[in-house]
């Protein structure tokens, strides 16, 4: 299990864009299960949408896309204080089943498929309540900074 500040030494963003809040599983080189929790406090339900907050999909895409770094970084023991660090490089297949509101929380998991010159490729779901919310294959690139 991770708390948020062993995430923090994997993942470069911080306020408002850190979008991971836990890691509760990791199988280096397989896969990894995390957590977003949704409080009406976000800064994104201010405008998306006043009196009916939703959180944006692209977030979501993001928070996958967080989650999916982290396992490419523990896969390949490094992070990003060795100078290297996880772009969000694609998105394909994205399907929204449902809408992710305050008071849920998000399960993020994130699967393995591939890694072809530092072009990582993942298979991702976000659900709430066991019920999936997004669906996405999910590609990062891994740089040297």
């Amino acid at each position: 299990m991770m708390h948020i500040e062993e995430i923090m030494e994997f993942l470069p963003h911080r306020y408002p864009f850190l979008l991971v809040d836990r890691v509760t599983e990791v199988e280096k080189g397989q896969s990894i299960v995390g957590y977003k929790n949704i409080s009406i406090n976000e800064p994104f339900f201010n405008g998306h949408f006043p009196g009916k907050p939703i959180m944006p999909g692209v977030l979501i895409i993001e928070a996958m896309a967080q989650l999916s770094g982290i396992l490419g970084f523990v896969t390949v023991d490094r992070k990003p204080s060795d100078g290297v660090i996880h772009y969000l490089a694609g998105s394909s297949k994205a399907r929204f089943k449902r809408p992710v509101v305050p008071g849920d929380q998000l399960r993020l998991e994130s699967r393995f498929i591939s890694d072809k010159h530092g072009i990582w490729k993942f298979d991702c779901r976000a659900l709430v309540d066991d019920k999936v919310a997004c669906v996405a294959e999910i590609m990062t690139a891994e740089r040297e900074v």
